[in-house]
């Protein structure tokens, strides 16, 4: 995995260059996936003078997947960082599937999840790019359960409920329900399946 010092010791300009890198890769590799981009054409979409500059800040592709990896799994969870903070009543988990629905309605419920695509494409063949997906799932799910495990600490949710359980049953669904938008080119399915995973909280709710 790439060093963070190593990062840390680059120069604003060396930074931004590289920062520039990533971003054009990680769209080239979510539209045709890892195996369908080239250096050369991360090259040229992140505007760099040669494939060496890419050597220079990855030494590798493997390295620079890596890379990916990291701004997609913040990507994702930057977008829904605001709601998954307070992610503490129904009415929160309402809104964050709400948030999520709209998101892909504005993409034209194309590409799915960024996680999920590099997962379908890495996970059997690239063991070290698994275990950084794999954690990268898990900061998501730990974020769904920390909002369901305050609700039952304040009494909410009856003793009954398994915060993580449900945490990683709401997470799978999602991942379940992008798949089924990208290949049916609607949200009704997303919708569907996070409502009743909702639902499936709600039954634990305390009256």
């Amino acid at each position: 995995m790439e060093s963070r010092t190593a990062t840390q010791r680059l120069t604003p300009k060396g930074r931004a260059t590289r920062d520039r890198i990533v971003a054009a890769a990680a769209q080239l590799m979510f539209e045709r996936g890892v195996a369908g981009t080239s250096t050369e054409d991360v090259q040229k979409a992140a505007g760099v003078t040669s494939p060496s500059q890419i050597y220079h800040y990855f030494g590798d592709k493997k390295t620079l997947v890596q890379a990916v990896i990291t701004y997609q799994t913040e990507y994702v969870l930057a977008f829904q960082r605001p709601l998954l903070s307070r992610l503490d009543s129904f009415e929160a988990l309402e809104a964050w599937r709400d948030a999520i629905i709209q998101a892909q309605q504005a993409n034209g419920c194309e590409g799915g999840c960024p996680i999920g695509s590099l997962s379908v494409e890495l996970s059997d063949r690239d063991p070290q790019a698994r275990a950084q997906l794999a954690a990268g799932y898990a900061e998501w799910q730990d974020a769904i359960q920390a909002g369901l495990q305050e609700m039952q600490n304040r009494g909410e949710l009856g003793p009954d409920a398994d915060p993580e359980q449900l945490a990683l049953a709401t997470l799978t669904a999602l991942q379940g329900g992008l798949l089924m938008t990208q290949a049916r080119r609607d949200t009704i399915a997303l919708d569907a399946v996070l409502t009743a995973m909702i639902e499936r909280i709600r039954c634990h709710a305390v009256s």
